[in-house]
């Protein structure tokens, strides 16, 4: 038996080879094409032949095969794309502002500096900030969008603010913000949020018949709450907020969703701690600024793209990843207004920024996407 099979793996190798040497063939041709199209003035992306190739690879191989070969064929077209634009040198405008960032970034981030957040003191995005720098002048803000504006207008040097949480999912309405603002994500940070049950001292579990707190803690609590009976449940702003509504109130049949620093901070008893769904209750926080700033040890680069509304156009971006080994951290789709199932996508890459193959990526892009929009590289902490 094993001497069947190694026969067999032999004849693979051999194939293998004639298709490795016809593959380099392929990709010196590309070289040729390249250099006449950069002569006369033509992109690089040709999407009709690519689909006139698709339809007669598929056709030469037979109804067995024709999706393989075609999964096949795409790889080797964003190959020989993406070695095309590399011959080319296709010059790549966001490539400078990033090696223009890099060089004119101070090696340390800044330990002091204002800072922009939503809520008020207590709140987790507060808890955030103060992990990220060492002594922050901080604003607080009504809204997100709020936060945006104030980094925009330059009233802030920076903001902090939440995207996803790991229990809960990504926070839209930032996503959404994104899309109108301009920024630079220059850090993140995974904080994580412990929900505990606070009232007045004397206040019994037992007598708790509203709770506040905010939408995202409620999710990340949600099997907790459903253990409750004959409780009202009110989202507010944030955990903060819900955590002072309850201190300045008389009523003793009143609690908040908050964390244990809101309970110090506004003289609140812990009823119950550590209520959330998962231990490992996680929520990522950006850094942003106006400029574009990037520390040394910036591995995480994110992205915005808006992509046309055909078969293959995401699968266009993400062979690109794939065929220069970039991996991709999250993939986030947002709905645009007013444009019938259009969506923007929002990419978060793992890559070092001094990488080629992230110039290599920059370049590919630029080239073909629709709308590309880079949105800044940065390392991530853990608090």
């Amino acid at each position: 038996m094993n001497e069947e099979l190694n026969r067999l793996r032999e004849h693979i190798d051999s194939i293998d080879k004639q298709m490795v040497d016809l593959f380099v063939e392929r990709m010196g041709v590309s070289k040729d094409i390249a250099a006449f199209k950069k002569a006369h003035q033509m992109p690089t992306l040709d999407a009709g032949r690519e689909r006139a190739l698709l339809s007669r690879v598929a056709q030469q191989a037979g109804d067995e095969f024709s999706d393989y070969v075609q999964s096949v064929y795409r790889s080797i077209f964003a190959a020989g794309r993406s070695y095309q634009n590399f011959c080319n040198q296709t010059p790549s405008p966001i490539w400078d502002v990033i090696s223009q960032a890099v060089t004119n970034t101070q090696n340390l981030f800044p330990q002091r500096a204002s800072v922009a957040c939503q809520g008020i003191e207590g709140a987790y995005s507060q808890i955030a900030c103060d992990s990220m720098f060492k002594s922050p002048n901080i604003l607080y803000f009504s809204t997100f969008e709020h936060v945006f504006r104030a980094v925009e207008t330059g009233m802030c040097q920076y903001g902090v603010l939440p995207v996803e949480n790991s229990s809960a999912g990504s926070v839209n309405v930032i996503y959404d913000l994104m899309a109108k603002h301009n920024f630079y994500i220059v850090r993140s940070a995974r904080l994580k949020v412990n929900h505990n049950l606070l009232a007045h001292h004397g206040v019994k579990k037992e007598d708790i018949r509203e709770i506040y707190s905010h939408e995202q803690a409620l999710r990340q609590s949600s099997y907790y709450l459903s253990g409750l009976k004959d409780v009202k449940i009110t989202v507010v702003e944030n955990t903060a907020v819900a955590a002072r509504m309850v201190a300045e109130s008389d009523r003793t049949d009143l609690a908040a969703l908050s964390s244990h620093f809101c309970g110090e901070l506004y003289g609140l008893n812990i009823l119950e701690a550590n209520v959330q769904d998962q231990d490992n209750n996680y929520t990522r926080f950006i850094c942003i600024s106006k400029q574009p700033e990037i520390y040394p040890g910036a591995d995480r680069t994110s992205l915005m793209m808006t992509l046309p509304h055909k078969p293959g156009a995401l699968y266009h971006i993400l062979s690109k990843f794939y065929v220069l080994g970039i991996n991709l951290r999250k993939l986030e789709s947002r709905p645009i207004p007013d444009q019938e199932f259009e969506f923007r996508f929002y990419f978060d890459l793992e890559c070092p920024v001094y990488a080629p193959e992230l110039q290599a990526l920059f370049r590919d892009l630029e080239a073909e996407s629709e709308h590309f929009r880079y949105l800044g590289s940065y390392s991530e902490m853990i608090c």
